[in-house]
């Protein structure tokens, strides 16, 4: 099954809400009171989204983190890149040459252009379709209902 972690899930909350929030800084504890998410959680967030080029940080009393590019030039796949790692369904699919068996697969190829077709299609998806936000429309985000266990809230409270 493909399937991304409960991270990236939460991840595109944050980028959400950070592009729905406009051009103020927000920090990351206002992001977390915001979206219902613990702070260490978001704090783990934002520092991949930093380090991933789709958030800007700043320092200071006025800083905070902001989208470093409309959510309509950051695509769904730049989001699972910064906080997943690169999509790769299988070893051998991230690129030719990465697998020691390649040259007497006889599926590996395969797997590769399924694993481009689907880096195609979510290069064609923005943050801001993700987000809903066409048309004007702003939703608020709110992960609590997604966090809604106390069990798995505990577990992201512990980072």
């Amino acid at each position: 099954m493909l399937k991304m972690s409960r991270l990236t899930d939460y991840g595109t909350g944050v980028l959400a809400y950070l592009a729905a929030a406009g051009e103020a800084p927000h920090s990351a504890s206002q992001v977390a009171e915001q979206t219902g998410l613990p702070a260490a959680t978001v704090s783990k967030i934002l520092k991949l989204l930093t380090r991933g080029g789709l958030v800007t940080s700043h320092r200071g009393a006025l800083g905070g983190y902001l989208l470093a590019r409309p959510a309509t030039e950051i695509t769904a796949a730049e989001v699972i890149d910064a906080l997943e790692g690169p999509l790769a369904l299988t070893e051998c699919s991230v690129e030719a040459g990465s697998c020691e068996l390649e040259a007497s697969c006889l599926v590996g190829t395969a797997w590769q252009r399924i694993n481009l077709a689907i880096r195609r299609a979510l290069d064609e998806i923005s943050l801001a379709e993700l987000a809903n936000m066409q048309a004007g429309h702003r939703p608020r985000v709110d992960l609590r209902t997604i966090v809604a266990s106390p069990g798995r809230m505990a577990r992201l409270e512990r980072g």
